[in-house]
């Protein structure tokens, strides 16, 4: 069993007792260690429209190397502003990973752009940072990846690693849009490109992950890490219906591959979950797993996606990789 300890909620911005441009969500949490602070960048939200419609933009909070409960800074304002109008990205960033390449700090992100038939669509974007992640310009007004003849639909939730060399990403494809009582909700799967830049990427074109739930269970924000010669997946899965709750909402997954390409899926293996009550007893999803003064953390958003803020979880045994 790999055992996770929860310690409790790290941030949320309608606990903010200051003026923010924060309203709520705290979503997709990535972490950006260097050393003077953890620098957690994540998704949220000011105060939606009259009509009930949300922006969603890029934003940070500095913690503490020796606490990770102390928050050193929080983010100003946006570090990318939203894309021009028409593009993929105009109406919303999320979610993001981050990942360090020499001098440049690069966020890989989902834009999301609004629709008439389906409430939204969705493809990933780059864009890259020369100041530590303070400000992002993006590599273009499209998409790195998107929309092809066989991933028609959404893609998103990527997650970005470098391994051996070599820019992995994982991340979401649309199957399909389905009437879920008189809504259409989207229907997708894990899967994975490469590439040796990490902007001209291959996709391979296969779901990874097998399905727990159904051929509907949905599924978001793979991270993976690598550990005694196997690869490490923590993901996101839910059911297509009664999502937004306890009932349905998200869970954490667990997978082990050699290969990154062919994955065994075993949620049995890891022990965490939700909680009785509070912040995360409804939902836990999009794990970012990082190491710092030799422990394994890993934060996790809660209730609402996100909704109710991101919080923290150790690793308890290290032993745990060699049984998994």
């Amino acid at each position: 069993m790999i055992r996770w300890r929860k310690l409790g909620k790290v941030f949320d911005p309608k606990d903010l007792t200051t003026k923010s441009w924060m309203y709520e969500f705290a979503q997709s949490p990535s972490v950006l260690v260097s050393d003077t602070q953890v620098r957690v960048f994540f998704c949220s939200r000011p105060a939606p429209s009259p009509d009930g419609q949300y922006l969603s933009y890029i934003s940070f909070v500095d913690l503490d190397h020796n606490n990770l409960h102390s928050i050193l800074r929080i983010c100003e304002q946006p570090v990318l502003e939203l894309g021009k109008c028409g593009t993929f990205d105009e109406f919303g960033t999320y979610p993001v990973s981050v990942i360090r390449d020499g001098n440049e700090v690069r966020a890989y992100y989902a834009g999301w752009t609004r629709c008439e038939s389906v409430p939204f669509n969705a493809a990933i974007g780059l864009a890259i940072s020369l100041d530590n992640g303070e400000t992002f310009k993006r590599l273009g007004d499209g998409p790195v990846l998107s929309y092809t003849p066989d991933e028609p639909f959404l893609l998103g939730s990527p997650r970005i690693r470098k391994f051996n060399g070599h820019w992995q990403i994982w991340y979401v494809a649309g199957k399909e849009w389905t009437m879920v009582d008189g809504k259409p909700e989207p229907v997708y799967k894990i899967r994975m490109a490469t590439s040796d830049n990490g902007i001209d990427w291959v996709k391979h074109g296969k779901d990874l992950i097998a399905d727990k739930l159904g051929a509907q269970e949905c599924q978001a924000c793979p991270d993976v890490i690598y550990r005694n010669g196997r690869y490490h997946m923590f993901f996101s899965y839910r059911d297509i219906r009664n999502y937004k709750g306890r009932e349905g909402g998200y869970r954490i997954g667990y997978a082990v591959s050699a290969d990154m390409l062919d994955w065994r899926r075993d949620d049995d293996a890891i022990d965490i979950s939700i909680s009785e009550t509070g912040w995360d007893s409804e939902m836990v999803n999009y794990p970012n797993v990082f190491e710092l003064n030799g422990a394994t953390y890993m934060l996790y958003q809660g209730n609402g996606m996100g909704r109710a803020g991101f919080g923290l979880a150790i690793l308890e045994s290290e032993d745990a990789w060699g049984q998994a």
